[in-house]
């Protein structure tokens, strides 16, 4: 057989090889990560659950984008009741649940204090250590005649995390940015309508003010007195 050839196919297992490695790695990920905009009526109260394994944990993170105060009342409870977290008039916030138990928790965001008032909030689920029922030394069954390759594949999972923790990082940050930008836009058309709104209530108080100036001084130099012939 041709040498050639023979390199060629040694070449194309070991690629081979490699590659299923860090497709095998790659499904061991435990994190994920979700975000929703929503719009909260005035004198509402909107609440979500997240259903979650023991000692894993739940971050999450909200802005109000729009709305007259740009605050709301936020809470979150245990599966059992017990409240965990609780802000009151906050315009964003940012809170870590380590969970003690499985189960659904809750989180609110409560409009009921605001009677005329909708809000528009932001909010992003970040989860971690979703699969603690596995042992994280299951994927070594899957390795087999490694050690000729020269390399450690602790070391190749460790990169993968690495890169995959900082790209979930990178969207992370991408997707605050946004909100903040959102939020920032919606302030700035509020001012610019409330800006023209009152620059047009100056200009017309001053119309009136100039023809009633008019008026008046005209009136004192009319002569009222009649005129007989």
């Amino acid at each position: 057989m041709d040498p050639v050839r023979i390199f060629f196919c040694l070449l194309l297992a070991f690629v081979s090889l490699v590659l299923e490695r860090f497709v095998v790695l790659a499904a061991f990920s435990q994190g994920t990560d979700s975000d929703f905009t929503f719009t909260l009526p005035a004198g509402r109260k909107e609440c979500f659950f997240q259903t979650m394994k023991k000692h894993a944990s739940l971050e999450i993170e909200y802005q109000v984008l729009d709305g007259a105060g740009l605050d709301v009342d936020f809470l979150i409870s245990s599966p059992s009741g017990q409240l965990l977290f609780n802000d009151y008039h906050k315009s964003d916030s940012v809170h870590t649940v380590e969970t003690e138990e499985d189960g659904d928790y809750m989180f609110c965001f409560d409009n009921t204090f605001s009677t005329v008032s909708e809000k528009l909030i932001f909010f992003e689920l970040i989860l971690d250590n979703m699969d603690t029922d596995e042992d994280a030394d299951n994927w070594k069954e899957y390795v087999h005649g490694i050690d000729m390759l020269d390399m450690k594949l602790e070391d190749i999972m460790d990169t993968i995390n690495n890169v995959k923790s900082r790209l979930g990082k990178s969207v992370q940050i991408q997707t605050l940015l946004r909100a903040f930008e959102a939020r920032d836009r919606n302030m700035q058309e509020s001012n610019f309508e409330r800006v023209n709104f009152w620059s047009v209530v100056n200009l017309v108080v001053m119309v009136v003010v100039s023809g009633l100036q008019v008026y008046l001084v005209r009136s004192l130099f009319d002569d009222k007195r009649k005129i007989r012939t």
